[in-house]
């Protein structure tokens, strides 16, 4: 265990009704990065790492480093996440020494980690286990931080690599003191932000967003007429232009929020400040709502919404039809025969297609070959990661059975290939200590298995031409018609109404809805989504039609390569 200077004694200054607040240069952080050996203590998951700077005024006071023994064998995936293996950490204190000695080089700080539930509950956690009092610290989050002072024109993220990048010469690399290293430079660099707009103490940092100002007050008009119902609201311009689209099952409640309290989103003021009138579109269900919310950003692209707003820019991965298939990664599902799965944010799809290559043998050039190809080998060929049926190499029954074995891991178990290759591969370069690319094969395993999974569930619905499902309602049953993944009718079977003659006439009104294309459902694969969630929520019955979960699962084998996101947030 190492520990930096002693800090320095803070001076403590009673405020008075002309000193409002701790000025932050006269306020002592202590900035907290700890490692782990998964995502939640609640799920067994150890600290194997602490690292903290303390920091006053601009100032590092002392610093914090020491690894854990966490008692257990250290998941592979962490270790090639973070680079600490068994062996680093066999002669290292346990937690019951570590802590001890953390709080006390953290009394008297405001708490500062980038994700802080994350830090904090681990630590919360280990306290509790160890019967220590968890000191009342005030905790500052510097990803909420930042996502309310910088726009997103100016990060694409809050993540603490994307941050650190902007405003630190500090490279996180999943190691507690790096990470929290990185982490102080970032909040100097938003404190700096905030001091322009006249934040200067503590108090205004953990508030700053939370007055509601008399313009946006002003606009609580434009709510009273929204009914108290489920449903969408649209927040549009003077001109009718969609500024936000949203959901509550309270339209009248939801609305009027935006007027009467604190709004943490930036972006959201602004848009209230432009708008002029909310248009309510009352649903029968909450589901009916989310999927005409997600269709209406479809329709109109607001600029405020951020999520669902490009469906157009997912991507699948293609297994080809022509004489001498390939993978290819297209934007459009057609009707041509060929094989396909996703969908994919780009380069996800890019990661899945490298690991489909390290495991089967397929061409990876993009010409159109005829049924007697005669060109010239290339270097894959050469070096034994094609059939190479370019040059004649492999006669069009062999190449077949290749692709056959490819387009039964798309659409099957990929264990018997895919999981088994890559996991060699892994194996391998761990084994050479090279974790970075062992790292680097795991995620393209799992932006395979991931499209995989999300492709399966896709198909299992959107193969059904129709489908009528029940789930118990305060009233008595909410009822949504399916058709090709497609929420065709929605509608609210209440309690004494004549059940039958209220079925048929909503299946009578449901929408025509034409079939997708392969895993491409005919409205938006988020829809589909959504309704699949649906009908896995315990109580839901089938009343027509069929429907199963995909017979293949891809999770029993993502599970091993996922990590939690609040692991990944750097």
């Amino acid at each position: 265990m190492t520990v930096g200077p002693p800090s320095v004694s803070a001076v403590v200054i009673q405020p008075t009704f002309d000193d409002l607040g701790r000025p932050l240069l006269d306020t002592t952080f202590c900035v907290v990065d700890l490692e782990t050996t998964g995502g939640s203590p609640a799920k067994g998951s150890k600290i194997t790492e602490v690292g903290a700077v303390k920091i006053r005024g601009g100032e590092v006071l002392g610093e914090f480093q020491t690894l854990v023994n966490p008692d257990e064998s250290i998941p592979a995936f962490i270790t090639v996440l973070t680079g600490i293996s068994d062996q680093m950490v066999i002669d290292a204190p346990r937690i019951d020494e570590v802590l001890p000695s953390f709080l006390e080089f953290a009394h008297g700080c405001v708490l500062v980690a980038h994700n802080a539930p994350f830090d904090t509950g681990f630590l919360r956690h280990a306290a509790g286990e160890l019967g220590l009092p968890w000191p009342r610290f005030e905790v500052l989050d510097t990803a909420v931080l930042a996502r309310r002072a910088l726009l997103r024109d100016e990060v694409p993220n809050v993540k603490l690599a994307t941050l650190a990048a902007k405003f630190s010469e500090v490279t996180p690399d999943h190691r507690a003191l790096t990470d929290a290293r990185a982490t102080v430079d970032v909040l100097h660099a938003l404190f700096e932000r905030l001091g322009s707009l006249g934040v200067t103490t503590f108090e205004e940092v953990r508030d700053f967003t939370a007055s509601v100002s008399p313009a946006q007050r002003a606009k609580r008009h434009l709510a009273d007429h929204i009914p108290d119902a489920p449903g969408v609201y649209l927040f549009r311009r003077s001109d009718g232009e969609v500024l936000y689209v949203g959901t509550s099952r309270s339209l009248r409640r939801r609305v009027r929020s935006y007027f009467t309290r604190a709004e943490t989103r930036s972006r959201m003021g602004e848009m209230i400040a432009l708008a002029e009138r909310v248009d309510p579109v009352v649903c029968a269900t909450a589901l009916e709502a989310q999927v005409r919310e997600l269709r209406l950003i479809d329709a109109h692209r607001p600029p405020y919404n951020r999520r669902s707003k490009f469906p157009d820019r997912q991507s699948w991965i293609k297994l080809t039809s022509e004489p001498w298939p390939r993978l290819s990664i297209v934007t459009r599902v057609l009707d041509d025969g060929a094989d396909y799965i996703g969908p994919f944010r780009r380069a996800a799809a890019e990661s899945a297609v490298a690991a489909l290559h390290e495991s089967f043998r397929v061409r990876q050039c993009t010409t159109r070959f005829g049924k007697v190809p005669r060109r010239s080998p290339c270097a894959l060929a050469e070096l034994g990661r094609c059939l190479s049926p370019c040059d004649g190499s492999v006669d069009a029954e062999r190449y077949g059975e290749e692709v056959e074995r490819l387009r039964a891991a798309l659409h099957g178990d990929p264990s018997a290939h895919v999981v088994r290759h890559v996991e060699d591969k892994m194996t391998q370069l761990a084994s050479v200590e090279r974790f970075e690319d062992a790292g680097a094969w795991r995620d393209r395993l799992a932006a395979f298995l991931r499209g995989a999974r999300r492709s399966q569930r896709l198909n299992s619905l959107t193969e059904q031409p129709h489908l009528v499902a029940a789930a118990p309602h305060d009233d008595g049953w909410e009822v949504h018609v399916v058709r090709f993944g497609r929420l065709a009718a929605a509608g609210i079977l209440r309690r004494g109404t004549a059940t039958w003659p209220w079925l048929e006439a909503l299946v009578a009104g449901a929408e025509t809805v034409s079939p997708g294309r392969g895993p491409c459902p005919s409205g938006l694969v988020e829809e589909t989504e959504a309704i699949l969630r649906w009908l896995e929520q315990p109580g839901v019955r089938l009343i027509e039609g069929s429907w199963t979960s995909p017979r293949w699962s891809t999770a029993r084998h993502l599970d091993r390569y996922e990590v939690d996101r609040s692991m990944l947030a750097v």
